[in-house]
């Protein structure tokens, strides 16, 4: 990333930026930051991951898309970059380089979000690690503030077996100097943020510690809660705030975002946060997909044991126990922690394949649900389109649906709702199938 930024001309230096790491809640922190600067008259750019819909949501111009003239030019420049990095290129820093010396996808990537950030002229860059934190592709930053959410065990494969391993390579995002706003986090997790923010001479901003979250109601329209804010460099009286995804852990990960504002823009007022975080945009973070004579369609990207544990307490809070959970997620994740959490929740669940960009094994995910919950009420489904009508047609009690009113009659029966939830590939395709049959009912 050195490399490929100097031979662009140092984009990443073009704006002030905040870093955000963390295995949970770091697309919303990324989100919630946008929203609130947005509304402060910034022009901010947002790298995030993975996408929904479109691979453009990684890449943004707050929560819209750059403008195709800055896509297209901006391409043509990182393919200029890796061209002349290539060894085929003759470049003599690589004359004796190997295909591992050839930029990623991912560094090639980041590079096109630095050079959008650039060519666009924003004035604020708000920046999501891909993985880790120390060897990412984003780590070239120098931000105004990093900001690490709750650590779990995720990708164990390549950033380390055990959590303090994995927090280890997280801390990696922590730059000299620069002020740490950081999520509860178990003791010898947090040990070791506090360690490495002492070594770097970098201010730690421990969430529980600082802020006080309080009088949280969350509905079917999102979260309302209330939070202070006591520390000398951050001063926040009692304040309520909304956002419109339902969750306790969105209040929270609110709570991180507003500090991160505060550290960073300290000259932005309660007001302007409040109207951000209520116009708030970001797609499948408990999102609800209203079909017509349907009961709540859910979906939530929650590919980790507590992301899981907290989405699935908000779906039986607002749609009670007993629904039906569509799920799918990647090889490197633990599917038998997740299977523990969630089968006894719910009356039927349906396992199904996560997209294809990463491997998996449904087929082993079904058998550790099974483990759980008996072959009676956990059936395997690959294809996800089908798997989705399985869950349409027993959400009414009907497997022989086939027309609106037939829905309307059965729901006034049966009606469950559903979640769909695990990888963020498998809820982008169950989002674009739904929003697909929504047309046509």
């Amino acid at each position: 990333m050195v490399f490929l930024s100097a031979l662009a001309g140092d984009p990443h230096k073009c704006a002030p930026s905040i870093h955000i790491a963390g295995s949970k809640g770091k697309g919303s922190v990324t989100g919630m930051l946008c929203a609130i600067l947005t509304e402060a008259g910034f022009h901010p750019a947002r790298y995030m991951s993975p996408h929904v819909i479109d691979i453009r949501e990684r890449i943004c111009l707050g929560d819209k898309y750059f403008d195709e003239e800055t896509y297209r030019a901006a391409g043509d420049e990182a393919r200029r970059v890796a061209e002349e990095l290539l060894p085929a290129a003759g470049n003599p820093l690589f004359a004796t380089s190997t295909d591992e010396s050839e930029p990623t996808y991912w560094e090639l990537l980041t590079l096109l979000f630095f050079l959008c950030a650039r060519l666009a002229r924003c004035d604020v860059m708000v920046t999501e690690t891909g993985m880790g934190g120390r060897l990412d592709s984003t780590n070239i930053l120098d931000p105004l503030a990093s900001v690490i959410t709750l650590i779990e065990i995720e990708h164990a494969n390549i950033l380390g077996d055990t959590i303090t391993a994995i927090a280890g390579e997280k801390a990696g995002i922590i730059k000299q100097g620069k002020p740490l706003v950081l999520a509860r986090q178990s003791g010898e997790v947090f040990e070791v943020f506090r360690k490495k923010a002492e070594e770097k001479n970098s201010r730690l901003y421990y969430l529980p510690d600082i802020a006080d979250i309080s009088n949280v109601k969350i509905s079917v329209h999102g979260t309302e809660f209330s939070l202070s804010i006591a520390n000398s460099s951050i001063l926040l009286p009692h304040s309520s705030f909304s956002i419109p995804v339902p969750g306790k852990v969105q209040a929270e990960n609110a709570a991180l975002a507003i500090a991160a504002v505060k550290i960073a823009f300290p000259q932005i007022g309660i007001n302007t946060i409040r109207r951000g975080l209520k116009n708030l945009k970001i797609p499948a973070r408990f999102e609800n997909i209203a079909l017509p004579g349907m009961p709540p369609f859910i979906v939530d990207g929650a590919h980790t044991p507590e992301s899981l544990s907290l989405c699935i307490e908000t779906f039986c809070f607002l749609y009670s126990e007993g629904g039906i959970l569509i799920f799918g997620c990647a090889a490197d994740k633990d599917a038998a922690a997740m299977a523990r959490i969630a089968h006894s929740h719910f009356s039927r669940i349906i396992v199904t394949t996560p997209g294809t960009f990463k491997s998996s094994n449904p087929s082993l995910v079904y058998e550790t649900f099974v483990r759980e919950t008996g072959r009676e009420k956990t059936t395997l489904i690959e294809n996800t389109q089908e798997a989705v009508k399985l869950a349409e047609n027993m959400a009414v009690g009907n497997s022989t649906i086939t027309s609106r009113k037939d829905a309307e009659n059965e729901r006034e029966k049966t009606a469950l709702p559903v979640l769909g939830t695990g990888s963020f590939y498998l809820v982008s395709e169950i989002r674009k199938i739904l929003l697909k049959n929504t047309a046509t009912l």
